[in-house]
């Protein structure tokens, strides 16, 4: 990991506010040059740390009404059946977010989809089918208050 100056996080922190900001408009919050801040820019992006843009869409105005919490528990904790576990894990489009954990349960994923009906042909067609699962909890969000919201950023040191 890059050690982040002052100047890292800052455009760290107007990216989050706004990815699309122009390089020009970044340098000026930042008070860089545009060459400068676009050189930082890059060099977070090839760091790894800066991982990507992605559009913020409104779920439950794309008609992706509900929101699944669900742990996963699986059986025969060895380095392939949790190689092949992630890779299924992965490869479910409705699964927009998932955490290896500690607990009663190994994984938890985040699905979105539409409806009910939608969660259950996901649940009975690809989450139960998953390779070495031997329990399975659903807890359904109520309602939403945050999603990605921005990180908190350490101090520069």
């Amino acid at each position: 990991m890059p050690k982040l100056d002052k100047f890292d996080i800052a455009i760290l922190n107007c990216l989050q506010e706004d990815a699309r900001a122009t390089n020009v408009e970044i340098a000026e919050r930042v008070n860089l040059s545009p060459s400068p801040c676009l050189r930082r820019i890059r060099n977070l992006e090839k760091s790894g740390l800066l991982r990507g843009y992605q559009a913020d869409i409104d779920r439950k105005e794309a008609g992706l009404g509900l929101t699944v919490f669900v742990e996963l528990k699986v059986g025969h904790h060895t380095k392939e059946n949790s190689e092949a576990q992630q890779a299924a894990l992965l490869a479910i489009p409705e699964i927009i977010a998932c955490h290896l954990i500690s607990g009663t349960a190994d994984f938890l994923a985040e699905v979105v989809v539409e409806d009910l009906a939608a969660y259950e042909k996901v649940m009975s067609e690809k989450l139960l089918v998953l390779p070495g699962v031997v329990d399975m909890r659903s807890n359904f969000a109520i309602r939403t208050l945050k999603t990605n919201g921005a990180l908190k950023l350490p101090a520069p040191e």
